[in-house]
């Protein structure tokens, strides 16, 4: 999250407002009223020029990096927007443009990562100057709208679009609806973040209901995996990729239904990998780091289905050992 600095009045900015009620006075001193008078005058000053200074000055790191998050997935959609059906890419004149559009719906599914990584680092810069805002934190929300809530849902929905099957005119309106229903999901959940959210690490070691990164990053995760399963020559991957894109729509839906549930998610990084940790806590980020080197495709596909799932697991384990409690106990 980013952040924003309040420049400190150069004088007092209740004294012309002393000075007139003084005059006002003929100089006499002022009864309990006009000092109650006095003192909501010079608040009310004091918050006029806060409220100019706050909007006029920001932190530019932490602003930066968000707007890169939200660039990052306005390109998504852009990169998405001129794949064309039956050829890779259409004709542009912007060698980087075309760069990216000849990779297909990867490159806005790599976006989309990119923008997450943006997204992390706003807020390390914001924690780490020790200027967390509520500026910084409604610029975050309108960047993550885009990125995590608008992009993930129209690149799923032009994959589907392009490669999945012909449907019936009501079948194919069904699809745009859970596109839709996500990114309304997302809006709602980004919206209920702002009003509970409270400032400090010791807040983010838990999530109520799917974050936004973590639902489009399934999504994205899912889109590369698919394209890298239609690469492959063997009848059985590409079929594994036929069979992704037909459930995709199913799955754009559970992740914007997530969002707005009430299932603990954990801050992975907050809870399991700060301060001191075991040998095997280690090994174990280890041999994830090599499978994203050796497959990141395949380990990011399936990294975010069990985090996507680790909420639902998590409930309805707890509701089975709630239940053997209560169990009386047998002779």
């Amino acid at each position: 999250m980013s952040s924003t600095e309040q420049m400190p009045p150069a004088a007092d900015p209740g004294a012309a407002g002393a000075a007139g009620l003084a005059a006002g006075s003929g100089g006499r001193l002022l009864d309990r009223d006009q000092r109650r008078r006095l003192r909501l005058h010079r608040r009310r000053r004091l918050r006029r020029h806060g409220r100019r200074a706050y909007i006029r000055s920001v932190y530019f790191l932490p602003s930066l990096a968000t707007l890169g998050n939200a660039v990052c997935g306005f390109a998504a959609i852009y990169i998405a927007a001129m794949v064309a059906p039956g050829s890779n890419f259409l004709p542009q004149h912007d060698p980087l443009a075309n760069y990216l559009a000849g990779h297909g719906l990867m490159a806005a599914a790599y976006l989309i990562f990119l923008a997450m990584l943006f997204d992390a680092l706003d807020g390390r810069l914001a924690r780490f100057a020790r200027h967390t805002t509520d500026f910084g934190g409604q610029l975050d929300s309108l960047a993550d709208m885009i990125s995590f809530g608008a992009a993930p849902a129209f690149v799923a929905l032009r994959l589907f679009k392009l490669e999945g099957p012909d449907l019936p005119l009501i079948l194919s309106r069904l699809v745009w609806a859970a596109a839709a229903m996500y990114v309304s999901c997302a809006a709602v959940r980004l919206a209920r973040f702002n009003v509970s959210n409270k400032h400090g690490e010791q807040h983010h070691f838990s999530f109520l209901g799917l974050p936004s990164p973590g639902a489009a990053g399934l999504v994205a995760a899912m889109i590369l995996m698919q394209q890298e399963l239609l690469r492959q020559s063997a009848h059985l991957l590409q079929r594994l990729a036929w069979v992704c894109v037909e459930l995709l729509p199913i799955l754009v839906l559970a992740a914007g239904l997530l969002m707005v549930s009430h299932l603990r998610y954990p801050h992975l990084v907050n809870r399991y990998l700060r301060g001191k940790r075991s040998i095997g806590r280690l090994n174990l980020v280890v041999a994830i780091v090599l499978l994203l080197v050796a497959a990141h495709q395949y380990t990011l596909g399936i990294g975010m289905l069990a985090y996507a799932a680790w909420g639902p697991v998590a409930w309805t384990a707890t509701r089975i050992r709630r239940l053997r409690r209560r169990e009386p106990a047998t002779a």
